[in-house]
């Protein structure tokens, strides 16, 4: 997908990803941490059978957006990806070493859906859809709000549907709990990891708004409460 060479429309898999906090940290700290980042979805992505060098990348100091292949397995993408990516995290942040750094804590967010190229990147709703999703407030609030958590993972309603709820996905339905968004007079739906069970269907007319600008760390998170029935989110994402 480079530049204008390629015009036609293309249905794709996105992975969008952001490093909390990165503003805080001084040069040296982001040089670490993008290093790490870079090795942890290298990793995640290698154990769930994937090859992010194919990934068609668009970069910036914080994370990626990310387009993959053609025939991307989804099911490996929405689940054994996450699960490895939680893994790694959670291995640098508790390994050897771990406590004299900055915990590497991240935001991802998956969705499929059509696209084309562009001089400056992917352009359609795909590339919007999983940016609107990686910068909700309930995403970030899920870190702010659990210190010993490393992954806060969201997944757009259609992926949700079609892939998570096929059981083909490492990861089961009822670790996820829906949430609407609307940024900029749009509204998105997903459905954000929270290792809890959703009480009932229409928890998903739960909304968060906002300006769709990607308020930072210090949004007021007005998500809500957490459901019943916990499912333990390290336990998964130990496979």
């Amino acid at each position: 997908m480079n530049g204008n060479a390629n015009t036609r429309l293309t249905y794709r898999l996105l992975v969008a990803v952001d490093i909390q906090g990165y503003s805080k940290r001084d040069t040296r700290e982001q040089l670490l941490a993008q290093r790490d980042l870079c090795d942890a979805l290298d990793g995640a992505a290698h154990a769930a059978g994937l090859d992010r060098g194919r990934w068609d990348k668009q970069v910036g100091g914080d994370g990626e957006l990310a387009t993959l292949p053609d025939g991307t397995d989804p099911a490996a993408v929405a689940g054994d990806f996450v699960i490895g990516l939680a893994g790694a995290l959670r291995d640098l942040n508790r390994g050897p070493g771990g406590e004299a750094r900055r915990p590497l804590r991240v935001r991802l967010s998956l969705h499929h859906g059509t696209l084309t190229a562009g001089p400056f990147g992917p352009a359609g709703d795909a590339p919007i859809v999983v940016q609107r999703l990686l910068d909700a407030a309930p995403l970030r609030a899920l870190l702010r709000g659990d210190a010993d958590r490393d992954l806060a993972c969201v997944v757009s309603d259609s992926l949700f549907e079609d892939v998570v709820r096929t059981g083909f996905c490492a990861l089961p339905p009822e670790a996820f709990q829906p949430i609407k968004v609307t940024a900029k007079g749009t509204v998105f739906r997903g459905h954000i990891l929270t290792g809890r069970a959703a009480r009932r269907a229409d928890s998903a007319d739960r909304t968060d708004r906002t300006d769709g600008t990607g308020a930072g760390d210090g949004g007021d998170g007005r998500d809500a409460e957490p459901a019943a029935d916990v499912l333990d989110f390290p336990a998964l994402a130990a496979g």
